[in-house]
C-alpha cells in the first residue's frame, strides 16, 4: 500500500511541475509577443513620419482671419496647405479697407488679422481703446513714390501734387521718403510721428494731398506724383521697379514697418495662432515671396 502510494505522490508532483512549466512558457511567450508588437507599432509610427504621411498636431482647429487682398491674402492660401497638414484650418476673409480687421478682431468676429505694421495698430489701439497685439512680423512692403502726370523727381516743378496716405503713421512714412528724395526738410527728430506741420524746408512749395491709401493708385492721373503702400501699388498693377524713388532698404521704415498677425491681447499664447505665423515665416513662403513679388515685398529675415 505504502508502496501505492508513493507512486501517486510522485505522479501528482511531475503533474503540477509539468503544468507550472507549461504556464510560465505560455506568459514569456505572450510578453516576448507583446514586446515585439510594440516594438514593430513605434518602428510604423517612426516610418510614417519619415515617409512624410500626414501628422495632425492640432484637432480640426479653424482661424478667421481678416486680410488685404494682396499680398496678405494670397500669402495666408499659399500657408493654407501646409496648415490643413497639421489640422489648422484658415477661413480667410478679405478686407479692402484698413479699418474692418481691426474691429472684427476687436469684437470677436475675427480669430486674427493680417495687413498691417505695429505702428499703424499702435494708432489703432490708441484711438479706439482697443488692446490688440502683434504676434510676430512676416514681411515688409517698400513705400514707392509712382509718377502721375509728371515723370522726372529731378526737374520737379513748383507747387507740383502728391498724393501721400491720408492715415497717420503712413503719412510719415511717406513724408520720410520725400525728406530721403531731398524734396523736403523735416524738423529734427520728426520721423515716424511726422506730420506736415514738421515740414521745415519745402523748396518747390509741393501740395501735400491725403488721399485714402486704397485711393492712391486709381488717383495718379490727377496727381503729379503719388507714394503708395506695396500692396495698394500691387493690386493697381505698378511695380516697385518702376518707381521713381523707393524707401532704402536699410532706412528707419524697413525696420519700423514690418507687417505683423494681430490678435486680441487674451489669445496671444494661442498655440494655433502661433502655428500660422510660424508657417508664414518659413522658408517655403520665404521662397514664395521671392519669386512671386518682384522685390515689392520683402520676407522678413
Amino acid at each position: 500500500m505504502k508502496k501505492i502510494q508513493k507512486i501517486v505522490a510522485l505522479i501528482l508532483t511531475l503533474t503540477l511541475a509539468l503544468a507550472f512549466a507549461v504556464g510560465c512558457g505560455s506568459k514569456d511567450a505572450k510578453t516576448s509577443v507583446d514586446n515585439q508588437a510594440n516594438e514593430n507599432a513605434s518602428k510604423d509610427d517612426t516610418e510614417a513620419v519619415e515617409g512624410g504621411e500626414e501628422t495632425k498636431t492640432f484637432d480640426d482647429v479653424t482661424i478667421k482671419i481678416g486680410a488685404s487682398v494682396t499680398p496678405h491674402a494670397e500669402l495666408l492660401r499659399e500657408a493654407a496647405p501646409i496648415l490643413a497638414k497639421e489640422g489648422i484650418n484658415l477661413d480667410i476673409v478679405e478686407l479692402e479697407d484698413v479699418v474692418t480687421p481691426n474691429t472684427g478682431v476687436a469684437d470677436g468676429s475675427l480669430d486674427a488679422n493680417f495687413f498691417q505694421h505695429v505702428p499703424f495698430l499702435d494708432s489703432f489701439n490708441s484711438e479706439n481703446n482697443t488692446d490688440l497685439v502683434s504676434i510676430g512680423a512676416t514681411h515688409y512692403e517698400p513705400f514707392g513714390l509712382y509718377a502721375g502726370k509728371s515723370d522726372d523727381l529731378k526737374n520737379l516743378k513748383d507747387g507740383a501734387i502728391i498724393g501721400v496716405p491720408n492715415n497717420s503713421t503712413n503719412e510719415a512714412r511717406a513724408l520720410l521718403l520725400l525728406q530721403q528724395e531731398g524734396i523736403i526738410k523735416l524738423k529734427e527728430g520728426a520721423d515716424i510721428n511726422a506730420t506736415v506741420q514738421d515740414i521745415e524746408e519745402n523748396s518747390h512749395n509741393i501740395e501735400i494731398k491725403e488721399i485714402a491709401p486704397e485711393q492712391l493708385v486709381r488717383s495718379l492721373p490727377d496727381l503729379d506724383f503719388a507714394i503708395i503702400n506695396g500692396n495698394y501699388a500691387l493690386e493697381g498693377g505698378l511695380k516697385v521697379k518702376d518707381a521713381l524713388a523707393v524707401e532704402a532698404a536699410d532706412g528707419v521704415a524697413a525696420q519700423t514697418y514690418k507687417n505683423v498677425i494681430v490678435v486680441k491681447s487674451e489669445n496671444k499664447d494661442d498655440e494655433a495662432l502661433k502655428e500660422v505665423v510660424k508657417v508664414l515665416q518659413s522658408q517655403d513662403i520665404q521662397d514664395y515671396i521671392n519669386a512671386t513679388y518682384d522685390g515689392a515685398v520683402v520676407p522678413v529675415q
